[in-house]
């Protein structure tokens, strides 16, 4: 960690636990930082090693304070002589690791590989995820026939699942796969073969047994989640899901929350596409943590033990049951489809009991 002028870092190696917690720095504001941005300041200060992004990124971890209490304003302004103190985790290695993880193999050749996701399981390494992830269980699988992409030797993703969505999903062995994979996710299928379905539980019933929602998604107020947004914001994305009601819960009775088994296609592929929009429309999926929760209590008008299982249901109760596309090399048509998970199967199946 280098420092420039007088404010040279102290290390506090007893605030260390061990050699991956990272690098505990103290510095001292001089005259010279009376008046000026933390973040500024602290990225002169250790630079090159860190950048401004980088050091505000720290502050809004919470990883930066002043006499003991955490800064979390970028733009907080210093006083002569105040101590900054800064926690600066360990490096993620820059490359995953292959890590022996079951997979449920649906298809495998010299260019792709097709899997069906179980629910849990994280697609990428990310921040709070760097193992345990779908690219490091292929990354194991796969060894020596991944050819590379971008002449690195891992795995191609071209789609993603959320971690809690199980489903089909096909990731590119090469750099030949990946380039043809990758086009044909981007153009949705409108001018190719590519074919994805989903099916989701979802609290109520649809008033039209088919439906279009094209409805613009972007990010919602917390940056986190996503939301149906106007089209004439910056982060407005185009989004367009079609809908059909496969079976109706509970139809024709009042006494309990009616559910719906819906089938989704998606015409375009946005981040939380389905949740999003089947919660705009007033039936968001059974479970989902992020977009129904307003629905929660719902289950308290199910009768038991359903109540009990909607209640205890861990996660969204999204699959993706088929996907189909033309192979980068054959230019064959691949149909791949998975059945609904067991867990999911068996609320279902306590729904039609309504």
């Amino acid at each position: 960690m280098s420092a420039h002028n007088e404010e040279t870092p102290i290390l506090i190696e007893d605030e260390l636990t061990d050699e991956e917690s990272g690098e505990a720095v103290a510095l001292e504001a001089g005259p010279d930082a009376a008046g000026q941005r933390l973040d500024q300041w602290l990225a002169v200060r250790l630079g090159p090693e860190l950048s401004r992004s980088r050091v505000q990124a720290l502050i809004r971890q919470g990883a930066v304070s002043i006499a003991g209490k955490p800064v979390l304003e970028a733009k907080r302004k210093l006083a002569a002589g105040e101590r900054i103190e800064i926690l600066v985790p360990a490096p993620e290695p820059a490359e995953p690791q292959g890590e022996d993880i079951p997979l449920d193999i649906l298809y495998e050749d010299d260019e792709l590989i097709v899997i069906n996701k179980s629910a849990g399981l994280v697609v990428h390494p990310g921040a709070g995820n760097w193992t345990g992830t779908l690219v490091n269980a292929l990354i194991h699988h796969c060894g020596d026939s991944l050819s590379g992409i971008g002449g690195v030797k891992r795995p191609g993703i071209v789609h993603r699942l959320d971690k809690e969505t199980s489903g089909v999903m096909v990731v590119a062995k090469t750099d030949r796969a990946h380039k043809a994979l990758s086009e044909a996710f981007a153009d949705h299928g409108r001018t190719g073969d590519l074919e994805r379905a989903y099916l989701a539980l979802v609290w109520g019933i649809p008033q039209r047994p088919t439906g279009t929602i094209d409805a613009p998604l972007g990010r919602a107020a917390d940056r986190v989640r996503r939301a149906v947004v106007p089209e004439s914001r910056d982060d407005a994305r185009h989004a367009v899901t079609h809908f059909s009601v496969v079976e109706r819960f509970g139809e024709g009775q009042q006494a309990f929350a009616t559910a719906s088994l819906v089938e989704c296609r998606l015409e375009t592929g946005r981040t939380h596409q389905i949740r999003v929009h089947m919660a705009h429309i007033g039936h968001p999926v059974v479970g989902d943590p992020d977009y129904g929760q307003a629905f929660r209590t719902k289950a308290n008008r199910l009768p038991e033990p359903l109540k009990t299982k909607v209640k205890a249901f861990p996660r969204q109760a999204l699959h993706a049951w088929l996907l189909e596309f033309e192979h980068p090399t054959t230019h064959l048509t691949m149909r791949f489809e998975a059945p609904i998970p067991g867990d999911m199967e068996e609320l279902v199946g306590d729904f039609r009991k309504l």
